[in-house]
């Protein structure tokens, strides 16, 4: 389930839907730092309707809402990045961060 999810992650990326800096599947939930281009939709619109996608054609049952954080000037994208990219290792899922197979890195590093 983990690659076609990350298929249409990838593919809202290439048609700049959002812009994925970094999306990860962890067992019981996803993280994710995107961006969003203008649009008619809001964040929680666009997300939304990823979710309710994904929940009829993969039969996820994703929770209701999202908790959604918006980097401050102040606050280091980098620091996120790689908080989001240790979740796994902090899990016990993996003793490295590039040992964990589910993640969408358009540019990796």
């Amino acid at each position: 389930m983990a690659g076609p999810l990350l298929d249409t992650v990838k593919l809202r990326h290439e048609r700049f839907v959002w812009f994925a800096h970094i999306f990860l599947l962890m067992p019981d939930h996803v993280h994710a730092l995107l961006s969003f281009p203008p649009s008619r939709n809001t964040l929680q619109q666009t997300v939304t309707l990823w979710k309710r996608w994904t929940a009829r054609q993969m039969g996820i049952e994703w929770q209701r809402d999202f908790f959604e954080h918006r980097l401050r000037s102040d606050e280091s994208w980098r620091e996120k990045a790689d908080y989001i990219l240790a979740n796994p290792v902090r899990k016990g899922l993996v003793t490295e961060v590039a040992q964990w197979p589910h993640v969408f890195l358009p540019n990796p590093r």
